[in-house]
């Protein structure tokens, strides 16, 4: 059972169009038709540029080396084509292939496509005369949507995404393993709900509660004498031969991904803050929406971010500004007992007198922390819906950011942001010293040099809220008036002597 040549069968999904071989019954292309590659053709998650010996997408691998060899090589008949095409755009279709040779070998592989889940239903049946084959599918190198990379890898010269991780999903929780830390041969075993591998935006996993022997084997193809591509090949092997096992082959798009299984949006990489990026991303599509523009929704959203927070931020501004008032008399404290040493019983003295300052003036040292320290979580979890949201994958924004997951070409943004930082630092009120305010005047650089090679979605977001903050800064300035004038020095001193302050009689014997 076979046919006289080798051809190809083009098959297309209301998302996919996938290019399947009869030789060997493997899948050659399999394009993504709404996400586009850095020369604007569809995405292809099969890579093109690896080895001829490496196998193809739902290559079946067996225990004897020279039936696997037979089954890769052999051309199949292929039934559920016309003329080589397969429209699944509206309705599932199945397409098989089979094969079978004098010596009793036969193989059975079929294929369901779904018209717009990213889905592909995998069977196979091996025989080699009476005894049954359990063969493992083998999904070859992945991802291939990576821009290839330079070999050595500067701070401006980097991969425009992240190398491929294998993952694992099991009770309840991801494990994910990073490309430099898979061994020649990595094995997975377990009843996994999804086990994979991913990228920063695409996905190939099986999906279901599957038990599955998964291996995982890092390989790197070079491309150019400067360039080169980092991939994972991956296999699995079931109990029993594989019927009906659903891959999913596309993108981490969080709305597909929930309507397939919960649990697959997992594999979405939030981290710790997910709980609440996933509202968030939530309401980055509702304002686009409105805006019909990624980058403007990212504007909108910030700006209805900072409007939540604005009354934490208020009144931590409002604590500093006391604290900061106070700075000169609490330094007076502080000098008057500078002699004692710590376990000296006579400083709880000093301890009293600074507690009865701040009651005197209202301030409290930790109010100017608390309501920010709030504020965290809002802006990593801000920080890692932009870093991983494929929505902003090719969207562009206005001008010369045509791709807001890409960074800004001009580096217009990470300089504003290290500008809009210098001036938000000289405006906030502060109680550090000098010299600590100088190490913190490096700070706007160092995330300047971040910014370059951060996505201009990301660096959009905390140019937005820098100048929010430095807004809200003028604006919480103009309604508690401008900062009273310390008092410095001897003036200081004497007015807390006048207080009924003064040194105490340990403080007294100490200095005698």
């Amino acid at each position: 059972v076979s046919e006289p040549t080798q051809r190809e069968v083009v098959v297309d999904t209301a998302e996919v169009q996938a290019v399947l071989s009869n030789k060997g019954a493997q899948v050659l292309h399999w394009r993504l038709k709404n996400y586009k590659d850095t020369n604007g053709q569809p995405v292809d998650l099969v890579p093109s540029d690896v080895p001829a010996s490496e196998p193809k997408p739902f290559a079946l691998a067996l225990d004897d080396s020279r039936l696997t060899a037979l089954g890769r090589d052999a051309v199949y008949r292929v039934t559920g084509d016309t003329a080589g095409r397969v429209d699944a755009t509206t309705t599932p279709r199945t397409l098989v292939f089979e094969y079978a040779d004098s010596s009793g070998f036969h193989v059975r592989k079929e294929f369901g496509f779904e018209p717009a889940t990213y889905i592909v239903q995998f069977s196979a049946v091996v025989s080699n005369g009476s005894t049954s084959l359990n063969p493992t599918v083998q999904l070859g190198p992945s991802l291939g949507d990576l821009t290839p990379q330079p070999s050595n890898t500067g701070f401006f010269r980097r991969a425009t995404q992240a190398p491929p991780e294998a993952l694992v999903h099991t009770n309840g929780k991801v494990t994910r393993t990073a490309f430099g830390r898979i061994a020649p041969e990595n094995v997975q075993e377990g009843a996994f709900r999804f086990v994979g591998v991913d990228d920063l935006y695409f996905m190939a996993a099986v999906v279901g509660q599957t038990r599955t022997k998964a291996v995982y084997r890092p390989l790197t193809v070079p491309v150019t004498t400067d360039t080169q591509r980092q991939l994972i090949a991956a296999s699995f092997k079931f109990d029993q031969s594989p019927s009906r096992v659903r891959f999913f082959i596309g993108p981490k798009q969080f709305d597909l991904l929930q309507r397939i299984d919960s649990e697959l949006v997992r594999a979405v990489n939030f981290g710790i803050f997910g709980w609440l990026a996933v509202p968030l991303l939530g309401g980055l599509k509702w304002l686009h929406g409105f805006t019909g523009n990624w980058g403007w929704s990212i504007v909108l959203l910030t700006v209805l971010i900072n409007l939540a927070i604005f009354p934490l931020r208020h009144k931590s501004v409002v604590s500093m500004r006391r604290m900061q008032e106070i700075q000169p008399q609490l330094k007076a404290i502080q000098d008057r007992y500078s002699a004692l040493k710590v376990t000296d019983p006579a400083r709880q003295k000093m301890n009293e007198e600074i507690m009865a300052l701040y009651r005197q003036k209202g301030a409290n040292p930790a109010s100017g922390c608390v309501p920010m320290l709030l504020t965290i979580p809002v802006l990593f979890a801000f920080y890692a819906l932009l870093s991983q949201a494929i929505e902003l994958r090719g969207a562009p924004f206005a001008g010369w950011i045509t791709d807001l997951s890409r960074p800004d070409p001009l580096f217009v943004f990470p300089l504003l942001v290290t500008i809009t930082m210098v001036w938000q630092q000289r405006l906030t009120p502060t109680t550090m010293d000098p010299a600590q305010q100088r190490i913190m005047m490096f700070m706007p650089v160092m995330f300047g040099f971040i910014f370059l090679t951060t996505a201009a979605g990301t660096v959009l977001y905390w140019f937005v809220s820098n100048l929010w903050a430095i807004g809200q800064q003028y604006f919480t300035t103009w309604l508690i008036g401008p900062p009273a004038i310390p008092v410095q020095g001897a003036a200081a001193e004497r007015r807390m002597k006048s207080a009924g302050g003064g040194k105490s009689s340990g403080a007294q014997k100490q200095a005698e």
